[in-house]
């Protein structure tokens, strides 16, 4: 069996650190975890990829290229190109809604007002694709949105950050092992 597992994000290393890109930091600890000491990102069409097999299976990990707010162009190619069911792909993303730190898995939903989701969504033509959305907390003023996301996590977040990538990365994982609604009530965490 083979997935794609998409992490949203910008590309380029003003953004690496930035609340925005939590979803390249996802799949870049994923790589970590499964694909062994020389395993790296390549460029490739709309994005960069790597593929790690685990237990039998294969992931293909995307990083898009193509900036937040183009990422469905890379989703539905990449869909296409390994000729994957919606059930096989997790997207990856932050969302302000959700306290910092916080996972939600769901198998389908709106775009919830995030660019990155709702060209995904306009590329694939529906909202029944499962994702992962991670929180990076909402402390900023009123239309400051941008701001914020593109801002760095402040150093008390940044400590804490690697467990909560390693218990998403550890979601990705058990997504390619077992049925969608036990890995949910498994790895969502408030």
């Amino acid at each position: 069996m083979k997935y794609v597992v998409v992490g949203l994000g910008n590309p380029g290393p003003e953004y690496f650190a930035t609340r925005h890109n939590v979803g390249f930091r996802v799949v870049d600890k994923v790589l970590e975890l499964l694909g062994g000491e020389n395993a790296a990102f390549q460029p490739a069409r709309y994005a960069e990829i790597a593929e790690v097999k685990h237990k039998g299976k294969k992931i293909l990990l995307v990083k898009p290229q193509t900036y937040m707010n183009l990422s469905g162009k890379a989703v539905a190619y990449y869909l296409n190109e390994w000729k994957i069911e919606r059930s096989a792909l997790l997207v990856v993303t932050d969302d302000l809604a959700l306290r910092f730190g916080a996972v939600r898995l769901r198998k389908q939903g709106s775009d919830g007002g995030h660019n990155g989701l709702a060209d995904v969504q306009n590329a694939l033509g529906t909202t029944e694709y499962p994702r992962m959305r991670v929180g990076v907390g909402n402390d900023f003023p009123k239309g400051r949105q941008a701001e914020y996301v593109l801002s760095p996590f402040t150093e008390e977040e940044a400590r804490a950050l690697p467990e909560i990538l390693t218990h998403c990365a550890n979601a990705v994982r058990a997504f390619t092992l077992e049925p969608f609604d036990r890995v949910a009530t498994q790895f969502n965490r408030k």
